[in-house]
């Protein structure tokens, strides 16, 4: 990646997309993860709760029973047990079981990646060879158990990609845990395409036990409004302090065994008027440039123009999101009100932030429940009822709750 401010040409280097996860160029290390000895050795979680000693409702403790399924007594998992697939509306838990079973699982070989990311990556490694599952054994290299979250399939090229990733997964008989949005009879809904990955699909249905999540409720609506430890004065960088306990004492809010916001919940949705910036950057990522309002070591200030309608990747915002902790987005509109493709690359963009962890402050101009109304449901797009979800856990809208 390179930044550069008036005539000043400066090469800044970020971890490169190429770089397999869990190193240099991994934004965040999960929980699910972890490679803690003590970790290892906790066995299968229980299923009736979640992190926390959260009590599981029952669409999650059935789920929870799945996956606890795909190990043993002793808390390993059963090569050849094929796999869950989990799917439903956001907001369900989907995410949440997930890493609770993956951190649980008693094997330091495991990877979780978010499908964006691990697409990057398969991308990149495919360019370097012939073979589809070279590529995965240089990725997945002995894993025990391969987890993806937020799997989809939009584009016919990318379909036939995933198609030979799944069956390189299933020849290995490691256990595969997806979360998704869609069943798998809905993916790739492209009806020109769509016949095409019909084989795939059978392949998911017949190795993986698909278990609905599809309650009524998306609790990140239910916690939206909380404003327990949440700041109040206008996010912009120059008032971003060393950490949010930082800010909780200038306030005069508890610090000792508060639950502070952090990373990607410590962010912010702010309808109205944008902070003003001094002065605009050019920063390049791969082939594309794009300008952006500020921009330091840790924070990352762009209008929602320059970021979606610049062309860029997801690939593209993953090695971003390694390089900057902190995003402030202005200048988001109504969505109904621009193409469809920078509707997708916000879809994109929120979820590599809020996958890694960053802390997003959006200021948009209209509140959140008014973001979405009148997208017209285009592939891609349909992802857009996660993207407001996750943007709920950022709002502080007293409103927010009945949304």
């Amino acid at each position: 990646m390179r930044i550069r401010a008036g005539r000043q040409s400066r090469p800044e280097e970020i971890g490169p997309v190429g770089t397999p996860p869990g190193e240099s160029g991994r934004p965040r290390v999960r929980p699910s993860e972890s490679t803690d000895e003590a970790e290892a050795d906790k066995g299968a979680p229980d299923s009736g709760r979640g992190p926390n000693g959260l009590e599981l409702d029952a669409a999650q403790r059935a789920a929870a029973d799945h996956l606890a399924a795909l190990l043993d007594r002793r808390g390993r998992p059963r090569r050849g047990s094929g796999g869950v697939y989990l799917h439903g509306p956001p907001g369900r838990g989907k995410t949440m079981l997930m890493d609770r079973f993956s951190a649980t699982a008693s094997t330091k070989r495991k990877r979780r990646w978010h499908f964006h990311e691990f697409f990057a990556h398969l991308h990149a490694a495919a360019t370097t060879t012939s073979a589809v599952g070279d590529a995965v054994t240089r990725l997945i290299g002995d894993a025990e158990l391969v987890c993806f979250d937020e799997f989809h399939v939009h584009d016919i090229g990318d379909a036939m990609l995933i198609a030979r990733l799944l069956d390189a997964l299933f020849d290995r008989r490691v256990p595969l845990v997806v979360t998704s949005n869609y069943p798998p009879a809905d993916l790739l809904p492209n009806p020109l395409f769509h016949d095409r990955f019909l084989p795939a699909i059978a392949r998911i249905t017949e190795r993986m036990t698909v278990v609905a999540l599809d309650g009524p409720r998306d609790y990140r609506r239910l916690r939206a409004g909380d404003t327990r430890h949440r700041a109040t004065e206008p996010v912009v960088p120059g008032g971003l302090r060393n950490s949010w306990a930082d800010r909780a004492q200038i306030q005069g809010a508890p610090t000792e065994g508060a639950d502070l916001c952090t990373g990607f919940a410590a962010g912010d949705y702010l309808a109205g008027a944008a902070p003003s910036f001094a002065g605009v950057t050019v920063v390049r990522v791969g082939v594309r440039e794009f300008t952006v309002r500020s921009i330091d070591n840790r924070t990352l200030a762009a209008d929602f123009a320059e970021l979606c309608g610049a062309g860029l990747s997801a690939a593209d915002y993953v090695a971003l999101a390694a390089r900057f902790e902190r995003w402030i987005v202005v200048g988001v509109p109504r969505l109904c009100s621009v193409p469809p493709d920078q509707v997708m690359r916000w879809v994109n963009l929120v979820d590599v932030l809020y996958d890694a962890d960053r802390m997003l402050t959006v200021h948009a101009a209209v509140p959140l429940a008014e973001l979405a109304t009148g997208v017209a449901p285009v592939a891609g797009v349909a992802d857009l009822g996660r993207t407001v979800s996750r943007l709920y856990e950022i709002s502080h809208d007293g409103d927010a709750r009945a949304g």
